[in-house]
């Protein structure tokens, strides 16, 4: 059977927009939208029955405001709702073991402080082993802007000296179902003289560099191209920090594609300085797949 998508639900616009952007995101898929309100409550024990009736009725309402929400935008999608009880970060974590891909709406950087808003998203994504769509309130609209002449880019981020197939296959199957371009890149570095090894050599200029990295990025895709052929690719490498470049391909694209690199090692779960900019600034929905 295959998974749903699943967006997490908890009132704000954020995850309004989410519900919206999953919904369009199942009919693509042909799968079911299941909306998820997760509900974390500590009542005391003498008011536990009542605590829990009004947790149950703000749930029901949420996920009803949700559903409309969605029905509007996409009357023909098949869905249903479910409460779940917290903790929420941990409850959404386990939702994204049986999503594909599981959406929660983030307010990226807060306007004022410049704060990142949203540490629930930052838990999920942090530990999610499964994909996590995160998608801003000022996105919504966008899917059906896209859906007509003003087609977008999927974008996606590679470092082509540790490529993952887990974050290529995600990439080129939105841009499939979407029948978007893929816009490729890679950022390099110029060596630095001093951290050159023996034998390397620090005075090839930077065209021939530029050169180089386009053809080991070519090298990395082309069994992609075979296993995509309809998919329209466009191959960018450019020099520079890799969050700054992407941060500017990304503006105006449908969607970015970034990896997470998952890690066994005890202690606390965090997203990598690349991925962690995306979720903070990228203007568009930001597509985190975690790989080893």
């Amino acid at each position: 059977m295959w998974s749903p998508v699943v967006a997490g639900v908890d009132g704000s616009a954020e995850s309004l927009a989410a519900a919206e952007w999953a919904a369009h995101e199942a009919v693509r898929r042909g799968r079911v939208l299941r909306l998820l309100h997760a509900r974390s409550w500590h009542p005391r024990q003498d008011e536990a029955e009542f605590a829990h009736a009004g947790e149950r009725h703000l749930a029901r309402r949420l996920l009803r405001e949700a559903e409309e929400r969605v029905l509007a935008a996409c009357p023909d999608v098949p869905l249903y709702d479910e409460q779940v009880e917290g903790p929420v970060t941990a409850a959404l974590v386990k939702a994204a073991d049986d999503a594909d891909p599981l959406v929660l709406g983030s307010r990226g950087l807060g306007r004022i402080t410049g704060l990142l808003v949203g540490s629930v998203a930052l838990g999920v994504v942090a530990k999610a082993t499964r994909p996590v769509v995160l998608v801003r309130a000022d996105t919504a609209g966008q899917e059906e802007e896209a859906a007509g002449t003003g087609r977008r880019d999927v974008v996606l981020g590679v470092d082509v000296t540790e490529p993952c197939d887990e974050v290529l296959a995600f990439a080129y199957e939105a841009a499939r179902l979407r029948h978007a371009r893929l816009r490729v890149l890679h950022a390099w570095r110029a060596p630095d003289p001093l951290t050159l090894g023996p034998g390397e050599i620090g005075l090839v200029g930077e065209p021939q560099r530029a050169e180089e990295w386009l053809g080991f990025l070519s090298a990395v895709l082309q069994v992609w191209r075979d296993k995509y052929p309809e998919v329209e690719v466009l191959q960018t490498v450019v020099e520079g920090k890799p969050s700054g470049a992407l941060l500017k391909a990304a503006s105006g694209a449908e969607l970015l594609v970034v990896g997470h690199r998952l890690t066994d090692r005890p202690r606390m779960p965090r997203t990598g300085p690349v991925t962690h900019a995306m979720i903070q600034q990228a203007g568009c929905p930001v597509a985190v797949v975690p790989h080893y």
